[in-house]
């Protein structure tokens, strides 16, 4: 009687092992499928199927003037005098014609003297002064128009956004905030325009720049 039962052990046994057997296969099997599967997702794409895009415009690059920046009295030496502005200190200068224009990094002062007929208004730059700069500035975008007060007297200010030129050597192209003002005399405007990035904070220079023009 004794047999029987070791042989349904034995039986038993075999089962088991076979279960196991089988199970670990199983397993082995699917664990190979999964690292394929995985392997297949992780291969790189060919970065040579399209060529690369341009530059996108930086909206945040660096673009302060120093609290401490030093200021100049600046007087054309030729065509119309009659005025005086104060401009940062060491900055680049650069004149074309009538037009003086100083330069640091991103940031950019343009002095523009001209003979006009009649004082700018906020209907005249709207009409006139905004249409050219469309054609000019490279996305041009969100003008507004309005009559401030500053130390010489009243100024009509054009402040917009535009794309600053490509840099020379990195290609890098700047989003822009521009305040461009527009002072009356007898016969003579002159326009100062003060530009930097979007999110400089040059609030306090430029007031400096654009509350030291005075006529002479």
């Amino acid at each position: 009687m004794t047999y029987p039962r070791k042989s349904a052990a034995v039986a038993a046994g075999l089962l088991l092992a076979s279960a196991v057997t089988a199970g670990c296969s199983g397993a082995a099997s699917g664990s190979g499928s999964r690292s394929g599967s995985s392997t297949a997702s992780s291969t790189p794409r060919s970065s040579t199927g399209s060529a690369p895009n341009a530059a996108p415009t930086e909206s945040n690059p660096p673009g302060d003037i120093p609290d401490n920046q030093a200021y100049v009295a600046f007087r054309p030496s030729s065509g119309f005098a009659g005025f005086t502005v104060k401009v940062p200190e060491g900055w680049a200068r650069t004149t074309k014609g009538s037009t003086t224009v100083f330069t640091d990094k991103l940031n950019r002062v343009q002095i523009s003297p001209a003979a006009v007929s009649a004082a700018p208004t906020v209907g005249s730059v709207t009409n006139t002064v905004v249409p050219q700069l469309r054609t000019q500035v490279p996305k041009f975008a969100s003008p507004k128009v309005t009559v401030v007060q500053r130390k010489a007297g009243t100024a009509v200010l054009l402040t917009y956004r535009g794309d600053s030129a490509p840099d020379p050597v990195t290609g890098k192209v700047v989003r822009d905030a521009f305040e461009r003002y527009a002072f009356y005399r007898q016969g003579h405007e002159v326009n100062l325009t003060l530009s930097g990035p979007v999110n400089a904070d040059n609030v306090d220079p430029w007031r400096i720049v654009s509350d030291s023009f005075g006529w002479r």
